[in-house]
């Protein structure tokens, strides 16, 4: 059985239940035609002035026949996802709620992983074997992370997949962990390639096509992916609710930009990408890591999935200018 989920959950509880976890922003922007998705749920009523993503998960949901659950983030990610849950469950999808605290109590996330695993019917004890597991694929990740800002035998397109694919495991993490290996057995041989620009990215990640790709072609490199690294869950602890609570993008601008400034000085980053999705709260925080970040900031806003528009190429490389 497939569960979907908005944004990335205590996923050990799925992957215990023997369910396959579907991280639904993945699974719309991985799509042949991910705005054909967009476009469905306009046409089902969905305003214009909402956020590509989640109209592109409602037009994923509806198109996988299989999808017939969902796990939705009421607290920690996007506010609309409240109107989505409804729209799901008009088409008759079965919504199941998950809030991240946002004080970080830890009482109360606590609270919440266990509802989950009541909903699915399994125990601390499974749950923890399951984390065990995920945590020897982690390792690997952090690996391809690593060799990104010390060696720059990856990209910054393959650190941002690699990372990125942690929310789920792409639905098997034994076969994920396989490509990890492979992946890790093949930039071995690579030679060392220092990028001669340094750039962290921060945000949600793109709804670009060619971000990355377009930066390596100017001579620069990502070599930080703040919201992806997240994903892959970067701090080693054993206890579940403890690795939730550090995991930052569900708390706020400020816990954010504490592991954001430590990230930049760790990795030498000389300027940071900011990633302001079209009609999204989170555009609001831009004027919060503008005043406190320390290296310089390029926002940049994207709305529907598709390569970057001439007018945001050229900013970008007015910005890379600027840094060389």
């Amino acid at each position: 059985m497939k569960v979907g989920f908005t944004t990335t959950i205590p996923v050990e509880v799925l992957f215990a239940a023997g369910v396959t976890p579907v991280d639904l922003n993945n699974l719309f922007i991985s799509h042949p035609e991910p705005r054909k998705l967009v476009e469905r749920a306009e046409r089902a009523g969905y305003p214009r002035n909402v956020c590509a993503w989640i109209k592109g998960i409602y037009g994923a949901v509806l198109e996988d026949p299989e999808l017939r659950t969902v796990v939705a983030v009421t607290q920690g990610d996007c506010s609309n996802t409240h109107a989505l849950m409804e729209t799901f469950e008009l088409e008759g999808i079965k919504v199941i709620p998950f809030a991240y605290p946002y004080d970080r109590d830890p009482v109360l996330l606590k609270a919440q992983i266990e509802r989950l695993m009541a909903h699915f019917d399994v125990d601390w004890p499974a749950v923890a074997a399951t984390k065990e597991k995920l945590d020897t694929v982690r390792a690997k990740v952090a690996r391809v992370d690593e060799l990104t800002y010390t060696t720059g035998k990856v990209t910054g397109e393959e650190n941002h997949y690699y990372q990125v694919c942690c929310s789920d495991f792409q639905g098997n993490f034994r076969e994920y962990d396989r490509k990890v290996t492979d992946f890790l057995h093949a930039v071995a041989a690579r030679p060392q390639a220092a990028p001669s620009l340094r750039l962290g990215y921060i945000g949600v990640p793109p709804i670009f096509t060619d971000l990355y790709a377009y930066l390596e072609e100017q001579g620069a490199r990502v070599v930080f992916n703040e919201t992806q690294r997240q994903f892959a869950m970067p701090y080693r602890t054993r206890d579940l609710v403890e690795q939730y609570l550090l995991y930052t993008y569900p708390y706020g601008i400020f816990f954010r930009l504490k592991d954001i400034a430590r990230e930049i000085e760790r990795r030498r980053v000389a300027g940071i990408i900011h990633y302001a999705q079209s009609f999204c709260f989170r555009q609001i925080e831009d004027l919060i890591v503008r005043r406190l970040l320390k290296v310089p900031v390029l926002t940049i806003e994207g709305d529907q999935p598709g390569p970057l528009d001439a007018r945001t190429r050229v900013r970008i490389d007015a910005f890379l200018e600027m840094l060389g």
